[in-house]
C-alpha cells in the first residue's frame, strides 16, 4: 500500500503531538515539516524522519495531506491554499477567527473532492463519546452546565495576544462550544455576558444557551480563574440523573432517587488517547483512505466560529 505523504505546517507543542501520532500509523510517510522558526522545524522533522521546507507552499507540494497547526489567526490562508493545490487538509481548531474567512473555508472544503478535518479533539475523547452514546441510548438530558477556565495567560506569552488567537474564547473554549452542538444539538439562540479583568481583551463570559431540542445549558469560561482541576467540565442533568465529567480522566452518573453512583475512568489511557488526539488522527487518515467525509467536518468548524462569534457580538452589544 502506497503511504499517504503528510505534512506539518507548524511545528510546535500541537504540531509535534500530531507528528508523533502520524509517525507510528504505518500509513502515513512524513514528508514535510514548515515552521517560521527554523530550529523548530528541523528538531521535529529530525524526531520523524521529515524533510523540512522552506517555506508552506513547499510542505503543501511536497505532500498529499497537510496539517495546519500554526497559530490561530493563520489558518484559513494555509487550508485555502492546500484546499486549492487538491490537497487533503487536517485544519486545527479554530477553523478561522472571523465568520467572513470561516465562510469562505467552508465553501472551498465543499467544493473540493479533498478531505477536510477540523481539530475538535473533545469529539474522540472517550469520557466524551461515552456520554454521547448515554445521551443516545436514552438518558434524555433537560439541562446542561459546561465550564472550561485557564489558570493564566501569561504561558506560552502569544496567549494573551488576539492578533494571534483571534481573542480568548477562540483558543481553548471554542472546543466547548463545539462539544455543546456534538451533545445537544443546534443553537436556538444565545444570551452573554462578558467582563475583562486580568488582560486587555474580554476574558471572563457567562453564556445561557437555549437549543432547538428545547433544552438550555449555562457556559462559564474565565482565563484567570487558576488551574484548579478539573479545569474542564460537563454536567448534564436528566430525570433523576446527572452525568459529571472531570476533564478527561473521568465520568460519573448518578441515577435514581437515592445517590448511588458509577464513576468510568480513563486513567489507563494514554494521554494521546485520553484527549482524542491519536482517535482523530486516525479518523482522518481513514478518511483519506476511504475517500469518506470526515467525522468532523467543515461545518462542523463553521458552526463552532459562528458561536464564538455570537458570544463576542451579543457582549459588544451590552
Amino acid at each position: 500500500m502506497e503511504k499517504i505523504k503528510t505534512g506539518i505546517i507548524g511545528a510546535g507543542y500541537i504540531g509535534a503531538l500530531h507528528a508523533s501520532i502520524l509517525a507510528r500509523d504505518e500509513r502515513v510517510s512524513l514528508s514535510a515539516v514548515f515552521d517560521v522558526i527554523e530550529e523548530r522545524a528541523e528538531k521535529l522533522a529530525r524526531s520523524v524522519g521529515a524533510q523540512v521546507c522552506n517555506s508552506a507552499e513547499e510542505a503543501i507540494e511536497k505532500s498529499d495531506a497537510l496539517y495546519i497547526a500554526t497559530p490561530n489567526t493563520r489558518h484559513p490562508a494555509l487550508a485555502l491554499a492546500a484546499l486549492s493545490a487538491d490537497k487533503h487538509v487536517f485544519c486545527e481548531k479554530p477553523m478561522a477567527t472571523n465568520l467572513i474567512d470561516a465562510r469562505a473555508l467552508l465553501d472551498a472544503a465543499s467544493n473540493s473532492q479533498s478531505v477536510f478535518q477540523v481539530g475538535h479533539n473533545r469529539r474522540f475523547a472517550p469520557v466524551y463519546a461515552r456520554l454521547k452514546r448515554m445521551i443516545a441510548e436514552g438518558l434524555k438530558p433537560h439541562s446542561a452546565h459546561i465550564k472550561m477556565n485557564r489558570g493564566e495567560l501569561i504561558n506560552p506569552a502569544w496567549v494573551s495576544d488576539p492578533q494571534i488567537t483571534g481573542g480568548f474564547l477562540y483558543e481553548t473554549p471554542i472546543h466547548m462550544f463545539d462539544m455543546v452542538r456534538f451533545l445537544f444539538g443546534e443553537v436556538k439562540e444565545l444570551l452573554a455576558f462578558g467582563s475583562s479583568h486580568e488582560y486587555p481583551e474580554v476574558d471572563d463570559f457567562s453564556v445561557l444557551i437555549r437549543f432547538e431540542s428545547g433544552m438550555h445549558a449555562t457556559l462559564a469560561s474565565a482565563a484567570d480563574a487558576s488551574w484548579l482541576f478539573p479545569f474542564e467540565r460537563v454536567e448534564v442533568f436528566c430525570h433523576h440523573a446527572t452525568i459529571i465529567t472531570r476533564e478527561m480522566e473521568s465520568l460519573t452518573i448518578s441515577q435514581g432517587l437515592d445517590g448511588r453512583m458509577e464513576t468510568h475512568s480513563m486513567h489507563q489511557l494514554s494521554k494521546e488517547e485520553k484527549w482524542g488526539y491519536s482517535q482523530e488522527d486516525r479518523a482522518f487518515i481513514d478518511s483519506v483512505l476511504n475517500r469518506a467525509p470526515a467525522e468532523v467536518t467543515a461545518m462542523d468548524g463553521y458552526k463552532s466560529v459562528e458561536l464564538v462569534d455570537m458570544c463576542y457580538r451579543a457582549v459588544a452589544r451590552r
